[in-house]
């Protein structure tokens, strides 16, 4: 089976930074993966060379087999930043930012069709946003603007999401929320990596998961990843990378 992500002897350099080194990864379909790290260890990094927004230094990454930008223009691949890279003072509704998850299927004219308006529809009922969905974006809460974003790559399609630091600044009932739903997104077929501080959150989560600290540390259940040795190895050390 082809892996969903694929990342060989990935290395990233910010300058005389090492911010990823000789990274290697397979995820495969339908799991939830949890990527843990100190800050600095690489974990957005390693999320935005995924996505092709950072240009590796050496090393590959295929998403179902194919090169990031191409997973873009499919529109097999939903990403959501932190809640920091996004401007919340853009004059958006919710519904905008979750129509933009369909802009791929709307060629040049960019006019919803029918079948767009459903998708958007249905996106934002499966994160219980239908009733906000003509608000602007910036007066959402902290927990309910990451759901939005999720119901972008609902409402896209993506096959792939990337989640960084979802969770943050969340209050529990929205996190639980947030984790229903990636649970429900891998029970059919799709693939999540997902950033995350919430070690208490992860065993819920994920399938699986990650510790990383400029490189692959290690790599398995929650529960053989979150042991006290790993964790040491993992939060006990200092990096000068940024994230």
């Amino acid at each position: 089976m082809t892996a969903a992500i694929a990342v060989d002897a990935l290395s990233v350099r910010y300058g005389e930074v090492v911010a990823l080194d000789d990274v290697h990864l397979d995820l495969q379909p339908g799991r939830v993966c949890a990527l843990i790290g100190m800050n600095g260890s690489g974990k957005s990094t390693l999320l935005k060379a995924i996505v092709g927004l950072v240009r590796p230094t050496h090393g590959t990454v295929l998403l179902d087999g194919e090169s990031p930008a191409r997973a873009r223009q499919r529109g097999t691949l939903a990403y959501v930043p932190q809640s920091e890279d996004v401007d919340w003072r853009f004059p958006v509704s919710v519904r905008d930012v979750v129509m933009m998850g369909r802009y791929g299927r709307q060629g040049f004219t960019r006019h919803p069709r029918a079948e767009d308006r459903a998708a958007v529809a249905e996106a934002l009922a499966r994160v219980d946003l239908t009733d906000l969905a003509d608000r602007q974006i910036g007066r959402l809460s902290g927990g309910q603007r990451k759901r939005a974003f999720v119901a972008r790559g609902i409402a896209q399609d993506a096959g792939i999401l990337l989640l960084d630091e979802p969770f943050a600044g969340v209050d529990k009932p929205s996190e639980g929320t947030i984790v229903r739903l990636l649970r429900d997104l891998a029970a059919e077929g799709r693939t999540v990596l997902v950033t995350t501080h919430d070690l208490a959150s992860v065993a819920a989560l994920a399938d699986e998961a990650v510790l990383l600290l400029q490189r692959v540390l290690v790599h398995g259940t929650p529960a053989e990843v979150l042991t006290p040795e790993n964790l040491s190895r993992a939060f006990g050390l200092e990096t000068g990378a940024d994230r």
